[in-house]
């Protein structure tokens, strides 16, 4: 299973032939999001067709939930990290996520997390 950050679900939804071959290299079953990727498309959907697609999309996609023990580890990540590193709370979550279900992360914005050396970076 691969966690996938918001930005690869956005480049797939603009046809990123480079995010579309490493989806595909995956395979849909093994994709994962956070609990704070769906929000975060849910917020950037323009109109109810796109909310009413990116529901039917991300319903196909294993969802990770935002637990306690995910929550308790975004907290130390922010409390180490975010006047270092600039580290935000949704990335910390994100990063969170990876570090408790011990998954690789792919994103785009590897410079939000690399300095994180819990987080597997999928390449």
């Amino acid at each position: 299973m691969i966690l996938c950050d918001t930005n690869i679900l956005i480049e797939l939804y603009r046809r990123n032939e480079n995010i579309v071959v490493a989806v595909e290299t995956i395979q849909q079953k093994n994709i994962a999001i956070s609990d704070v990727t769906r929000a975060e498309l849910f917020v950037g959907a323009l109109n109810k067709r796109e909310l009413q697609t990116l529901r039917k999309d991300v319903s196909q996609l294993i969802v990770l939930p935002i637990q306690p023990e995910i929550s308790d580890m975004a907290i130390k990540l922010l409390e180490e990290y975010c006047l270092s590193h600039k580290l935000d709370f949704h990335d910390a979550l994100i990063a969170a996520t990876a570090i408790c279900h011990k998954i690789e992360l792919f994103t785009l914005n590897i410079r939000d997390f690399v300095f994180l050396p819990s987080v597997k970076l999928f390449h």
